[in-house]
């Protein structure tokens, strides 16, 4: 094999598990990541993520630097560009800085790839679910609709569940396919459409091959226990193992499509190695709806806590209330299918944490942050 693959953001979650399956299959890896402390924490383990092992080359760099990255992309066969700033409520406040480490650092990556000598060949970047806004629903009515964001007063009014923008009938929600309408509903999201946008448009011009893949929720091994903004399951399991109270929004019947990291692995493996993959934007989850409240009974049985999930009613601004994936189009294209069920990612994932230093909880202290900010209620 003996490719090189450059992985911006390579040092986190998704980056350090495909590191580990691509030096198993004889790629050569080079990873680069400035170790923000939200993820990593104050004083970063490079044992723990791999970055000790003398196979891989890694960058300790801002993916801002453009020097640092243009070196980087020299000798390099495929980028897989994971790096990027991911909460969501925090984009809401920190906008300019999400444009700039999502937006403004993926053109700059296109740019030294237009104007500086290098090799590389395709470029596949994570995207994301959040690009949608709300997923697809079923009206009895009128078909497949795409509702929009739900506003303030329906929330106020806890009116959880989207209505048919055609008959303000009530809605069933259905897998969503790439075809979707993209309508984001937050700053983080509108910076994953625009990175879509660039890596596409670029890629055709330069005549190099694209593949994005739009990730639902990620959950596994290895993912940032320190990061109260984002990682949901992360974050229960914090509280779990603290005794601590698991506040629930709205009704706790809002549901997401939980998909372990190792299938994510596998999913950038195959875009990475398949031509059918060029050109191509591909939904990647399990393709099944959990509800928060489900997951989170999951996680208390999993860890064997004492304190059960409390359905408080609040409310963030900004969140959709479901979407799961259409896989059908990526199963069609690079023959995927996911492999890690929740009920054992759920399990592995325990008995992960439970190995693992107990953090500090950060929830509360985000939460008031919003409420600061009149971005929950």
């Amino acid at each position: 094999m003996n490719k090189h693959i450059l992985i911006t953001g390579g040092a986190g979650f998704i980056g350090t598990n495909l590191s580990r399956k691509l030096l198993a299959d004889g790629y050569r890896i080079s990873v680069l990541d400035n170790l923000s402390p939200q993820i990593h924490g104050a004083y970063p383990q490079l044992d723990e993520t791999m970055l000790r092992d003398g196979r891989i080359h890694f960058i300790r760099a801002d993916v801002r630097q453009s020097g640092v990255l243009e070196q980087a992309l020299q000798t390099v066969d495929t980028v897989v560009h994971l790096a990027a700033e991911t909460g969501t409520a925090q984009s809401m406040y920190q906008i300019a800085h999400y444009n700039e480490v999502n937006t403004q650092a993926t053109a700059q990556l296109l740019d030294i790839l237009a104007n500086k000598p290098n090799t590389v060949k395709k470029i596949v970047l994570a995207s994301s679910r959040s690009i949608y806004g709300e997923g697809a629903y079923a009206c009895p009515t009128h078909g497949t609709v795409y509702p929009g964001a739900r506003s303030a007063a329906q929330l106020k009014n806890h009116q959880w569940d989207p209505l048919c923008p055609a008959c303000n009938g009530p809605l069933r929600a259905i897998p969503t396919p790439e075809t979707a309408r993209p309508s984001p509903a937050s700053i983080y999201a509108a910076t994953k459409y625009a990175q879509e946008d660039l890596i596409r448009i670029a890629g055709d011009s330069l005549g190099i091959s694209t593949a994005i893949l739009r990730f639902q929720n990620v959950y596994g091994a290895g993912q940032s226990l320190n990061n109260p903004y984002t990682g949901i399951l992360s974050i229960f399991s914090t509280r779990i193992r603290r005794g601590m109270s698991l506040p629930i929004f709205e009704d706790g019947l809002e549901s997401r499509d939980f998909v372990h990291v190792n299938d994510i692995v596998q999913a950038i493996q195959l875009a990475m190695e398949s031509d059918a993959a060029s050109g191509a934007t591909l939904n990647v989850g399990a393709g099944e709806p959990t509800s928060v409240l489900n997951i989170a009974n999951l996680l208390v049985d999993a860890l064997g806590g004492t304190v059960r999930p409390e359905v408080t009613g609040q409310y963030r601004l900004g969140d959709i209330r479901h979407c799961y994936a259409d896989l059908s189009q990526i199963k069609a294209t690079l023959n995927f299918t996911p492999q890690v069920s929740l009920a054992r990612g759920i399990e592995e994932f325990a008995a992960w944490v439970s190995s693992q230093p107990l953090p500090e909880d950060g929830l509360d202290k985000a939460n008031e942050e919003l409420k600061k900010r009149k971005m929950m209620s």
